[in-house]
């Protein structure tokens, strides 16, 4: 199957394992510890369903959607996602092309491997940037700095990390630093020849170019990947961090990782503009509850204080759905979209935001939604216990 002919998500992800060798398909894929976390992720939606309403005239449809002030054709976006050149070498600049494209959001991550200004340079209006506070805070106010310099439009402060998962088909894989090339991972090389000619050719692991400035001169990939292990996680970080980055950065300002609603009632307190509800797609703590079922929760406590977005999850059009009608104001896409720049890059980037676009706009023409205006509580209902 070529990408054009992908149906849903799940094409994408099955053509992304053809393509990637396991140690990378399952470093995306993957979560932590027995992976609990991806499974509930996915189930929590089927807990909702949604109420149509009928004889509405839904012949004309929009889901232009306004964030922080910007408009965006859809209610949906791309979450960060960390080393995507090492999937398809470019893979982070074809992302932010594809998001300009069809006018949705792109939260490029300062993990990345192409660097901010690159991003902002092929997609000026669209490319948001993610940053972790690190070990020296300096690092951390010249990332913003430079988001400062290039008018990037909203800042994202994840803060779901002061330490790492423990990902276990990493640990089996052996997709670690330094990486090594032991027999089985030269016969995962070999079994994908498309992918490892691509990785030879853009001659190993890439660089990440958003932290090469603070590296030594001369710093080979390798060097500048262990700074950032030296770098982040940062475990000692408290609201400080936050205090930090809202002193230094004067645009709309998001905190990712939220789940508890008196910590969203503090970032609104230290003058965050929105949260992005979110449990790192499993990677984190196992046992976090889905981003969908604590949202109505934090729409209540802050949902008429700052613009909420989720993810963690998101699969289907009608997952965007039930999020808008329990206080979102967007979602973000994050496995799908790495799955389908590995796979087919910016060809399959595009299939892949415009498959969530389609499914939505049938979607709104069955529920009665002329725009995304229209999802509300009263369209959506719970049918069994969260988690």
């Amino acid at each position: 199957m070529r990408v054009e002919s992908a149906v849903n998500t799940d094409d994408i992800a099955a053509l992304a394992r053809r393509y990637l060798p396991r140690i990378a398909y399952d470093f995306i894929d993957g979560g932590v510890d027995g992976e609990g976390g991806l499974d509930r992720n996915r189930r929590a939606f089927e807990g909702y369903q949604l109420v149509p309403r009928y004889l509405v005239d839904v012949e004309k449809r929009t889901q232009t959607t306004r964030l922080f002030g910007r408009s965006y054709a859809s209610p949906f976006g791309v979450s960060p996602m960390s080393i995507a050149g090492f999937f398809r070498p470019g893979a982070d600049l074809m992302i932010a092309r594809a998001a300009a494209a069809l006018n949705v959001p792109y939260v490029m991550s300062s993990a990345s491997c192409s660097s901010i200004e690159a991003a902002v340079a092929e997609a000026p209006e669209n490319t948001w940037f993610q940053v972790y506070g690190t070990r020296n805070p300096e690092i951390t106010l010249d990332l913003v700095k430079r988001a400062t310099r290039l008018n990037v439009p909203v800042l994202v402060l994840t803060v779901d990390t002061p330490v790492i998962g423990k990902r276990e088909r990493n640990i089996r894989n052996g997709f670690r630093r330094p990486m090594k090339m032991t027999p089985g991972v030269i016969m995962q090389g070999l079994s994908r020849p498309g992918w490892t000619w691509r990785y030879l050719r853009a001659r190993g692991i890439p660089m990440m170019e958003n932290w090469a400035p603070y590296a030594a001169p001369g710093a080979d990939a390798n060097a500048v990947a262990d700074l950032y292990g030296s770098q982040t996680p940062a475990p000692g970080q408290t609201w400080d961090v936050l205090r930090l980055v809202r002193k230094a950065w004067a645009g709309p300002l998001v905190v990712k990782g939220i789940l508890h609603h008196e910590d969203a009632q503090m970032c609104v307190d230290l003058g965050a503009d929105g949260m992005l509800i979110s449990n790192h797609g499993g990677r984190q703590l196992d046992a976090a509850p889905a981003p969908i079922d604590v949202l109505p929760r934090i729409a209540d406590a802050v949902g008429h204080k700052a613009e909420l977005l989720i993810d963690s999850g998101f699969r289907r059009g009608s997952d965007v759905a039930k999020a808008l009608c329990l206080g979102a104001k967007a979602a973000f896409i994050g496995r799908p979209v790495m799955f389908a720049a590995a796979a087919a890059g910016e060809t399959g980037v595009r299939k892949v935001l415009d498959i969530y676009r389609q499914e939505l706009g049938l979607l709104m023409g069955q529920m009665g939604w002329a725009d995304v205006d229209c999802a509300g509580p009263s369209n959506i209902v719970e049918t069994r216990g969260r988690g």
